[in-house]
Order: C-alpha cells, then sequence, then structure tokens
C-alpha cells in the first residue's frame, strides 16, 4: 500500500472512531429509542433480528475467502404446511410472498391452484398455465403443489343428472382416460411428480358435473380409472385427495369413498355455513368435521382441509379462532384458506375482525405452535401492540461508506452501558 493511501486510510479511520463516539454519546441518554419507525396500532410488533456486534477491523483488511457452499434445504415433516388459495395464475404466486409479508414472515408452504373445467385441453394442463406454480414448487423442497383436477368438462355449466350419470358411465369404461395421462405426463414434464391431486373435489354436493350422486358406483369407478392411469406415468410420485364437502349434502360423502388403494389424503372443504350453525355444530353434525377425523384415521389417511373459510354468518372471529384450533390439534397435513370474498381475510376487506384472529395467530408462525381454544380477551383491528423488552443491542445506521470500511453494522449493546454507569 502506497504511503498516500495509507494516510488516506488513517483518516477514514478516525473519522469513523469519530462517529461511533459521538453516537455513544447520543444513544446513552434517557430519549434513546430503537429504531425511527412508528409502528400502525393495527400491527403485531415485528420480531427484532438478531444482531452481532461487529468489532472494528485491523488496519489491514483481511483477504477474501472463498464462501461456503450452503447445503441443500430439506422437507421438515414436523413444521405444518399451509397456506392460502390466492388466485388460479402467476397473480396467485406472486401473491405468496405478500401474504407471508403480512403475517411476518410466517412461511407458506404451501401453493393452491385449480386446473379449469371448461374443456378437456385445459383439464390436461395446457402448455404454459402450470408453469409459474411449477417454478414456484421446485424453489425449494419442503414446498407443495396442490392442484384441483376435475373429472369432467363442461365442469360448472348445470349438467343434469341425467347427462351426468350418462357422462360417468362412459368415464367408467376408460372413455376418458386418455386426458389424465397427459395430465400425469405434463406434471412430471414439469418437474412436480409430487404433487397434491385434489381430484373431482366436492363430489357430494350438486355444482359440479363430476358429482358422485346419479351415479356412485361409476363414480367410484371412474375415480380408480383415473388413479391407476396417473401412477402409471413414470417418474410420477402424485398423492390424490378425496376431498367432499362438510355435512351431507346432497349424498353422503362417505357412498362415494373409492377405496383405500386408490386414495392418499382425505380432505374436507369446510366453509362457515349454513347461516346459524354453530362451530361445536359443524363438528358434530353428520358427515362434519369429527366424522372426518374418525374416517380418516379407521382408514389410516392422514387428513387434508384443501378449501375452508368465512361464507354464511359473516365476519365470524369465533368460528376463524375455533377452525385454526381444530386443525392445530388435528393437524392436517396441509391446508389451504380461500382468500377472496366472502372467504377470506387478506383480499377481502368485508371480514376485519376474523382477519385479526387469523394474522395474530398465524403472526411469524415457523413451528406446530399450539392455537387457545377459548378467546383470552378482545381482539380488534385497533387493538395497540404489546409491550416487548427492549433488544439485547441496537444496530447503528451509520451510512454505507462507514459500514464499507467497519466490515458490516455496528451494534450498540445496551446492558453495557447499564454496567458501566
Amino acid at each position: 500500500m502506497a504511503p498516500q493511501q495509507r494516510q488516506t486510510r488513517r483518516r477514514r479511520l478516525a473519522f469513523v472512531a469519530a462517529t461511533v463516539a459521538a453516537t455513544a454519546v447520543l444513544a446513552s441518554g434517557s430519549g434513546f429509542a430503537a429504531g425511527t419507525g412508528a409502528a400502525r396500532a393495527a400491527d403485531p410488533p415485528a420480531p427484532t433480528p438478531a444482531v452481532t456486534p461487529v468489532p472494528v477491523p485491523p488496519a489491514v483488511p483481511p483477504q477474501p475467502t472463498t464462501p461456503a457452499v450452503p447445503e441443500p434445504e430439506k422437507p421438515r415433516a414436523d413444521v405444518p404446511a399451509f397456506g392460502a388459495y390466492l388466485d388460479y395464475g402467476a397473480r396467485g404466486v406472486a401473491r405468496i410472498s405478500e401474504l407471508s409479508q403480512w403475517l411476518g414472515g410466517a412461511e407458506l408452504r404451501v401453493g393452491h391452484t385449480y386446473l379449469p373445467g371448461d374443456r378437456w385441453s385445459n383439464i390436461e394442463g395446457a402448455p404454459g398455465f402450470l408453469d409459474v406454480w411449477a417454478d414456484w414448487r421446485t424453489e425449494k423442497d419442503d414446498r407443495m403443489l396442490v392442484l384441483n383436477v376435475p373429472m369432467m368438462e363442461r365442469n360448472e355449466e348445470n349438467v343434469s343428472d341425467t347427462q351426468v350419470r350418462m357422462l360417468l358411465r362412459r368415464a367408467a369404461a376408460g372413455e376418458f382416460d386418455h386426458h389424465f395421462r397427459a395430465l400425469g405426463e405434463r406434471l412430471v414434464e414439469l418437474k412436480v411428480p409430487d404433487t397434491v391431486i385434489v381430484l373431482g373435489w366436492e363430489m357430494n354436493g350438486i355444482t359440479y358435473t363430476h358429482r358422485c350422486g346419479p351415479d356412485p358406483e361409476s363414480w367410484k369407478t371412474y375415480w380408480n380409472r383415473i388413479v391407476t392411469t396417473m401412477r402409471a406415468v413414470p417418474g410420477q410420485k402424485f398423492k390424490f385427495d378425496f376431498t367432499p364437502t362438510r355435512g351431507r349434502d346432497a349424498i353422503p360423502w362417505t357412498q362415494c369413498y373409492p377405496g383405500d388403494d386408490t386414495v392418499d389424503i382425505i380432505g374436507m372443504d369446510s366453509y362457515d355455513q349454513p347461516t346459524g350453525l354453530s362451530f361445536d355444530e359443524q363438528i358434530k353434525e353428520p358427515y362434519g368435521l369429527q366424522e372426518h377425523v374418525d374416517f380418516a384415521k379407521a382408514h389410516k389417511k392422514p387428513i387434508s382441509y384443501p378449501e375452508w373459510g368465512l361464507f354464511r354468518n359473516g365476519d365470524n372471529p369465533e368460528y376463524m379462532r375455533r377452525m385454526l384450533a381444530w386443525m392445530d390439534e388435528h393437524k392436517p397435513l396441509y391446508n389451504t384458506l380461500t382468500d377472496y370474498c366472502p372467504h377470506g381475510v387478506w383480499q377481502c376487506g368485508k371480514n376485519p375482525k376474523a382477519s385479526e384472529v387469523y394474522r395474530s395467530v398465524l403472526f411469524g408462525r415457523t413451528d406446530p405452535a399450539p392455537v387457545p381454544t377459548e378467546p383470552t380477551g378482545p381482539t380488534t383491528p385497533t387493538d395497540p401492540p404489546k409491550p416487548t423488552a427492549p433488544p439485547a443491542c441496537s444496530p447503528l445506521d451509520l451510512g454505507d461508506w462507514v459500514e464499507y470500511w467497519l466490515g458490516g453494522k455496528l451494534c450498540l449493546r445496551f446492558d453495557w452501558f447499564s454496567r458501566n454507569r
């Protein structure tokens, strides 16, 4: 290093030392507070990041070292997988990180979307539709892609029972198998062979053309054909989720169950309905939440909740609290809130009370923390955050130029002042 460079270096270090000393004098005053931003009253307190004190480097900068190569992340079976349905396309993928930020960095490991059921070419997974979801899934090993797959085209066109019965009999004879072979090949090609397939969801109702009620035996035969066809695709690791809607609906969902050999997960879509039905009644009703758990246990299958959320009873914080507690107790393989009006809490501003419950329970969640089953006090969007203990040390913002010469941020320890008064 040339003499002129050494002199410049000494001047810079002297400036840094003076800056640090001046900052320490200011920090020791009684009016010092960490940070300058003011959190909104509706926000839970943000977690304080751990900051390691950085010593002033020696006069000679350390030699650069080769950064260590991080080990690949491994799936964590002990952490519950949850997420939300945010949109079926690219916007849904982009909003996953935004919802995570709203939840204080909580890790959303489930991406959930639906194949259009208007025509067979879309049920096969049209080129370009699933690519962005596959890219999101493959970024981390412990993520899960949940894909609702219709069993029939014209799936929401109010097809009559007579037509559905005829279609199911054709399907049971194998007429539509090739569409599902194409879908399986498409998912393997996109490197998402472990996709969870929610096949023919809410089959016990009257909404969809792929409903079970007009001919349960043909429906079950058709389900088995689809699963067998997709499992025959080389490289596949699909999991098939049998998901009725909660309650009896048009037909008891147990009459549609196709058998343990072709079902990997027993799910349930469970919204807060009908009007006036309490959560306890949702548990105890025929084919309700308790029967779902008991049925899955008897068949040695994990459970899931691909769709859940508010509905007929409006902004119901009690439902939200109890449903989250129910899932923490019974540990589904995954759950995904339906997050649009009237069901949701992030993209729907009509449910502020339930939104506050959802956010407060899941804020920053990265582990299976228990959820209280009873309310512990009033919670409203205007409640102020609870006070927290000050951090052990606070990073000093000295500017990019100073931090460059220091080699990082400087951390001011509060306990040093208390010990040296």
